[in-house]
Parts: structure tokens; sequence; C-alpha cells
């Protein structure tokens, strides 16, 4: 299979620099200065036991390839809030044979929150969906730094909405050649509901900065819990902490690579490159949806999505708001709601 990585940023240029290492034809997706930068000089891939350069071929569009092959499998790694765009563009792509590329190939969806594997299935017949367990930065066009180590990643892998197929486990055993652990599971949304949990601090680093201490800790314990209620109350499974625990194990420990600092995650990181976007609105944006369709108040989460698109929208600094000030408009905005 040739895999064609669209969106080859942090998590896109981490699974297809590890999956050329390993031998795996692949494609890679760029626009701008990172295309520029990835046709010039390769991806650098940083990992802890050292860099590669992967000289690939760098596409912006499909029809830069001709007609895709049958083989081929798209991964889509874009941020959500570019997924419909993609779709849009590698949907249509005629494939070699007849038919296009959302009637006859595959789309892995490897990207944080739940509802860029929706999007594909209005357009694609086949979608997986993709639990990214994958610690990556990505600051400097052309250079990604992996920093998960003995394995880059851990990468649960299945149909959407369920299910598995010989595809999953195909593209399952590429990557455990290229240093992830891929288990393929019939219920994928599981975990993803899970990682969305532990997503919704993205947006408090990126507003206020890493804060591992307890001050930190208390504030995502609150954030969590408000996601944890809404996906209760809309009957939405999710996997426990425990299970999560158990997965991961210590099968990935964070080790810093010099010359690449890790500032922070990737809702830190879109600031930090000054994008103009964020995540926000599809991961504490996916609590307050479901939670204005269930009934249950997210003071918490609506703060959050609301900060974290006025940064990105002003192209502010990543963790420029005092920590304190954070915590104070946390304890306003639940007052609100709580005299409301």
């Amino acid at each position: 299979m040739r895999y064609i990585i669209i969106g080859a940023g942090a998590v896109g240029g981490a699974i297809g620099g590890r999956l050329a290492g390993a031998g795996c034809e692949v494609v890679l997706v760029a626009r701008g200065t990172q295309r520029a930068a990835l046709a010039e000089h390769g991806l650098r891939l940083k990992v802890p036991d050292g860099e590669s350069t992967y000289r690939l071929p760098v596409v912006e569009e499909p029809a830069e390839l001709g007609e895709l092959r049958p083989d081929d499998v798209l991964v889509l790694a874009v941020k959500t809030q570019d997924s419909e765009a993609a779709l849009a563009v590698w949907g249509p792509a005629p494939v070699a044979g007849g038919g296009t590329a959302a009637e006859r190939l595959p789309i892995v969806c490897a990207q944080n929150g739940v509802e860029s594997q929706r999007l594909a299935l209005r357009r694609f017949r086949r979608v997986h969906g993709v639990c990214v367990w994958l610690p990556a930065t990505f600051v400097e066009p052309g250079v990604v730094a992996a920093e998960g180590t003995p394995l880059t990643g851990i990468l649960h892998l299945g149909r959407y909405p369920h299910g598995t197929d010989e595809t999953a486990r195909l593209i399952a055993a590429d990557l455990e050649k290229s240093r992830f652990e891929a288990p393929v599971v019939p219920d994928v949304t599981r975990w993803q509901y899970a990682k969305l949990l532990g997503n919704l601090v993205n947006a408090i680093e990126a507003v206020a900065g890493p804060n591992g201490g307890e001050e930190g800790l208390a504030l995502y314990r609150r954030v969590r819990a408000e996601g944890a209620a809404v996906l209760d109350a809309a009957g939405i499974a999710y996997a426990s902490a425990e299970e999560e625990k158990a997965a991961r194990g210590d099968k990935i420990q964070l080790v810093e690579i010099d010359g690449t600092p890790r500032g922070g995650g990737s809702s830190w990181q879109s600031l930090n490159r000054g994008t103009g976007t964020i995540e926000a609105d599809y991961l504490n944006g996916e609590i307050a949806l479901l939670g204005r369709l269930h009934g249950v108040p997210t003071p918490l989460n609506d703060l959050l999505q609301r900060l974290a698109n006025g940064f990105a929208r002003e192209r502010r600094a990543p963790g420029s708001l005092p920590f304190d000030e954070l915590v104070r408009l946390a304890d306003e905005a639940v007052a609100f709601v709580q005299e409301s």
C-alpha cells in the first residue's frame, strides 16, 4: 500500500516518517512554507535515538499525482478545522481503473476529537478512525520531533462508526513495524472519547501555558469532570482511566530532543506558529455542543473554547494569560451559570 499523508505536521509527519523508515511508500501533502521546506530539504524527523531525513514526494493537490492508485491509503492528519476543505479536494480525485477516492479508497482519520470521521463519512464509503496517542512537535517548517520512546505512539484503529476489516489489519501491521503499537478494535470511538476528555486540557495549556502544579491539575480535573458528565448524560461510552493506563503502561516515555523543546501540545503549537486557527471548537466545543443537546451546563469548556479561539484569531502568544486570571475567569463562569 502507498500512504498519502494529508497534513504533514506533527502527527502526519511522525506517522509518515516512521512508515517511510520502515520501508513503506509514502507521499506527503502540505502547503505553503511546509511544502517548500519538505520539497527542498526533505522531512527531518527527530526522535530520541537520532534524526533522519526522508526525501519523499510532496504535493498539495491530488492532480499532481495523476490518477490515484487502487492500493492508496489516505491518512487525514490535518487539524479538524481544516478537514472539510481537505475532504472536498481529495474525495473526487480519480482512481486508476475508475471511480473516485471517496468511492474506492480507505481514509484514516488520525486526529484529535471525533468530528472529522463524521465529516469523512459524508463523502467516503470506507472510513477508519484512530485514537492518537502520539507526542510530537511541529514548530519549524520541515522539522518534526516525535518525543516518545520506546514506542513513538499508540494508535488504536478501527472502522468508523464501528467494526474492523482486513484493511485496518494491514495498516496496523505497517504501523507495528514502524515503532507504533496499533491495536485493531471494533469500538474505536470508545478510545477517542476518552482521549477527548484528556484533550480538554489543550486549551488551558494554549492560553495559560503548561502548568503541572496542583493549581493546574485542579482546573483540569474540573474541566474534565464537566466533560465526563456531558458524555454520561449523552449515553456515550468511553474507555475508563484504568483502561487507558493499562493500554499505555510505560510504553511511551517522553524524552526532550535537543534543538526542539516541547513547549506544549497541538493547540499550543498552533498558537506558536500563528496559524490563526485552533482546534478548540472540536475539543471543548464538542463538549459544549453535547451539553446543549442534553441539557448539561458546560461553563468551563465554553470559556476555554472562547478564549482559545480569541487567542488564535488575534494571534496572541501561547501561554500569555496569567494562570490565576484564568482560574478567576473560570470561577466567574461557573458562578454565573449557578446564579442564572
